[in-house]
């Protein structure tokens, strides 16, 4: 196996976005680290990866778990030697509004979208320091990391506290030669936008699609986002023509936030 390739772990990566970031990679090259919470997702995506012939492991894990973090490093670290880029893209949403989110609403969503993106950084960082290249931490930021939004607060709160991150471990982890940069989607028709486009209905009275209308019809490029869309920019991100990047948090989203 040649050491020459390089090696990315990507939370959260048996569906969806994760998915067809992991997919990218490993097209783009890496030998790829799929991790998951849900061990029948992470078979199938093992799958279709061995399928199409890449290079990967599937390590099931809870990225807001401490020692689940550690493990998936220490996996990658045991099948292909080293870890060039960890991108922390697990993460949840929250639809409510604001006077009815519950204390078990805030514990699981911080633990998930913080916890589970400080304790990536800690590990990643540890295993990059010991290595002679540059490493990259790419985390999952969004539009709601630079705009805030009604029924999304939580939300809102966690991606806002994702990009301070990204901007402060990019500072302290520069003199070991780690990158730290974030990717902020917009707008996708996902599963989770049919949470949000439900709540919106239930509690403001909107028709169904009303909210999906509102948020998609002003996209300047003319569409939502697609998966491809954000797993392209994370390609570049995790690229030697990215080096020269750090402390970024990137908007993609065909034209809606301006920062």
């Amino acid at each position: 196996m040649s050491q020459d390739k390089k090696v990315a772990i990507v939370t959260g990566s048996a569906v969806s976005l994760g998915n067809a970031i992991a997919t990218r990679l490993a097209k783009d090259g890496f030998r790829v680290v799929l991790q998951d919470i849900s061990q029948e997702n992470l078979d199938k995506a093992k799958k279709e990866f061995d399928n199409q012939g890449f290079e990967s492991i599937a390590v099931v894990g809870d990225v807001s778990k401490r020692d689940d973090q550690f493990n998936v490093v220490k996996e990658a670290v045991k099948a292909f030697g080293k870890v060039d880029v960890f991108v922390n893209n697990a993460g949840v949403e929250s639809v409510e509004p604001f006077l009815e989110i519950e204390e078990k609403e805030i514990d699981r969503v911080f633990n998930i979208n913080i916890k589970g993106v400080i304790f990536g950084t800690q590990v990643a960082a540890e295993q990059m320091k010991t290595q002679d290249s540059v490493g990259k931490i790419i985390n999952a930021c969004s539009i709601a990391g630079h705009e805030s939004y009604e029924m999304l607060s939580l939300y809102s709160a966690t991606k806002h506290a994702v990009r301070s991150f990204t901007h402060s471990t990019a500072k302290e982890l520069a003199q070991y030669n780690i990158r730290v940069n974030a990717y902020c989607p917009g707008v996708a028709d996902t599963p989770m936008w049919e949470r949000i486009d439900a709540a919106f209905v239930e509690h403001k009275g909107y028709e169904p699609k009303q909210a999906w209308k509102e948020f998609t019809q002003g996209i300047l490029v003319g569409r939502p986002q697609e998966p491809n869309d954000v797993a392209n920019l994370v390609s570049f991100l995790a690229s030697d023509d990215a080096n020269y990047i750090t402390g970024q948090t990137i908007l993609t989203d065909g034209g809606m936030v301006f920062r």
